[in-house]
């Protein structure tokens, strides 16, 4: 038996989580103790983004606190950033071992030897070459688990480097996601969030699509309910909207890419779809689901967003019954075609404008918690706060009830009651006892 301790940090999306804690408990059986990141392990693995420029200056500074805990800790950094950038990742201080896209998986064989390096090793190989899909979901968290399903992007959008990261798209089969679901089944979890680099691209190069699956899914006992992570507009076809409308298990949730207002640029970003398509999904859901909630990815200081295209993505937000927004800055990327158009946008105007659209953001959610005052949903409890219990109902509305230990970790009906000036819901509960703890 392995006596040694390992720390893990993650950086970026819902994804990496999914995957450090799989690879966390693939080390765990191999006989490491997982600890927390302060108490000073005697490996840390730092798992990266590398959507933003400041993704990549969090590697840097996670890794120096790191050495903090444990001058001798030996540092492995994986995940996307270690893929992209080996070699700038071996000039920080103190990181010992790099893996990439392929290798991240097989930690534990590369563990013999955990003694500091004079010089990091970078175990890297193209992304051409990385074909095969490891499924993974995060357990730790008694509520939720992030389930990964899909991987990789054929999209190749021109301000995105995550093909160049992850590859090409791939999943496992229907039946070996089912069988991986019913481990998460069989655990405390009661609510599951579907988890993919290009998630509707499920079954890719196979007679198998992110429809079936979800289908199948929702036949599974012992989980409760299930929510989509974000799904490219292209691919949230109809019927798939229908079915989430029709279901008991998939929440009235949905987290839709639009990244501009403007189709000029959207063809720019090398975007599948069009304003007309986008809108249309978002008008369906709503009528199939009025109570539904919209979250909205936008990208700000896109090469050519003049001030005229800016305005044209303001006032298409406006039209639509959206809930919230996630504002993204636009920033350069290497290897990838935005940086090569004409037109470039000035930092502190891209700053400007990101600042506006997060207004905007808190202006949407707002007018979707009012609309919800009132409300009736089946909230799932999840941890105290002061002297209150907080839970997201299945339409994502975060809510607060007086507390009640033997509530956390279950299901119970509750009502809206008001929304405070901090954009803050509290609710009370109409029917203990909906669903208790497994």
């Amino acid at each position: 038996m392995n006596s040694k301790t390992a720390a893990f940090y993650t950086l970026g999306c819902k994804l990496n989580f999914s995957e450090t804690s799989t690879i966390s408990r693939d080390l765990e059986e191999e006989g490491y103790a997982k600890i927390d990141f302060e108490l000073g392990a005697d490996i840390y693995i730092v798992n990266t983004c590398s959507v933003t420029d400041q993704a990549d200056k969090k590697c840097r500074n996670i890794v120096r606190k790191a050495l903090k805990y444990n001058p001798n800790a030996f540092i492995i950094v994986i995940g996307c950033y270690a893929q992209l950038k080996p070699e700038e990742i071996s000039t920080i201080e103190g990181v010992d071992l790099v893996l990439g896209a392929q290798e991240k998986f097989n930690i534990g064989k590369y563990l013999d030897d955990t003694n500091k390096k004079n010089k990091p090793v970078l175990l890297n190989q193209s992304i051409k070459n990385v074909k095969t899909f490891y499924p993974g979901y995060s357990l730790g968290d008694r509520t939720r688990s992030f389930f990964k399903v899909q991987d990789g992007c054929n999209y190749f959008c021109s301000f995105c480097t995550i093909p160049l990261a992850r590859g090409k798209s791939r999943s496992g089969s229907i039946s070996q996601t089912i069988e991986k679901a019913k481990e998460i089944g069989r655990s405390e979890v009661k609510e599951v969030v579907l988890t993919g680099i290009n998630l509707g691209d499920f079954g890719y190069g196979t007679n198998e699509n992110f429809f079936q699956l979800i289908k199948e899914l929702d036949q599974l006992n012992g989980i409760y309910r299930y929510r989509i992570s974000s799904i490219e507009p292209d691919l949230l076809s109809e019927e798939i909207i229908q079915f989430v409308n029709s279901s008991n298990k998939f929440v009235p949730h949905f987290h839709i890419p639009l990244q501009s207002g403007s189709d000029y640029l959207l063809k720019k970003m090398r975007r599948k779809y069009d304003t007309d398509l986008y809108c249309s999904r978002i008008r369906l859901i709503k009528k199939l689901m009025p109570h539904a909630c919209i979250g909205v990815d936008v990208i700000v200081g896109f090469p050519g967003e003049t001030k005229e295209e800016f305005n044209k993505t303001i006032e298409y937000l406006k039209s639509l019954p959206i809930s919230y927004l996630h504002v993204f800055t636009y920033s350069e990327r290497a290897n990838t075609n935005a940086p090569k158009m004409n037109d470039v946008v000035p930092m502190d105007i891209r700053r400007k404008r990101s600042k506006q659209l997060r207004i905007l953001s808190l202006k949407l959610k707002l007018k979707f918690y009012n609309e919800n005052i009132g409300y009736k949903g089946k909230v799932l409890l999840e941890s105290k706060e002061e002297n209150n219990l907080i839970g997201f109902t299945e339409n994502y509305i975060k809510v607060k009830i007086p507390f009640d230990d033997k509530m956390i970790n279950t299901i119970q009906e509750v009502r809206i009651e008001k929304i405070n000036s901090d954009i803050e819901a509290y609710g009370s509960v109409l029917k203990k006892h909906v669903l208790l703890n497994k």
